[in-house]
């Protein structure tokens, strides 16, 4: 479980084909799992909505993974997501990878993303709403946190 300051948990299984043949999960897959966490995140903020923001396009800037401990097959893992900063065109995205679970100590991996909101014709940075940064801000600030993902098991 991560600090404190989360309020979503996306929670999935390790499929075989993302292990390598030490047994573990290959270092490249920890950015697909962010890819993950920050997309579900994103459809839980709900910020592209026609009553929201309507349609926007990010471009990844900057992406940095600091591995703690490796994930292996068949596991269950959580990945925690917020919102760690603004700045005048893009937002900085925290992700936690834990095992799936109540232990404090089970930090697997913490990844960094900063998200530059661009126009696609141009491929230019554009100022980021202030709409989707009081959404986004609001969101994190819940007392209750969101859970999605294979939470039956």
């Amino acid at each position: 479980m991560p600090e404190a300051g989360f309020a979503f948990c996306y929670r999935f299984r390790v499929r075989w084909s993302e292990v390598d043949p030490q047994n573990v999960v290959f270092n490249a897959r920890y950015l697909d799992y962010g890819d993950l966490g920050l997309t579900e995140y994103w459809r839980a903020v709900d910020f592209r909505n026609p009553n929201a923001a309507g349609p926007m396009d990010f471009h990844v800037a900057h992406a940095e993974v600091d591995y703690k401990k490796p994930i292996k097959p068949d596991e269950l893992i959580d990945i925690w997501c917020r919102t760690e900063r603004f700045g005048t065109t893009s937002m900085t995205i925290l992700m936690e990878i834990h095992g799936a679970g109540d232990a404090r100590d089970d930090l697997r991996a913490i990844i960094r993303e900063v998200h530059v909101h661009v126009d696609l014709d141009t491929h230019r940075p554009k100022p980021l709403p202030q709409s989707v940064r009081e959404r986004f801000t609001a969101f994190d600030a819940r007392a209750d946190i969101v859970r999605r993902g294979d939470l039956s098991l």
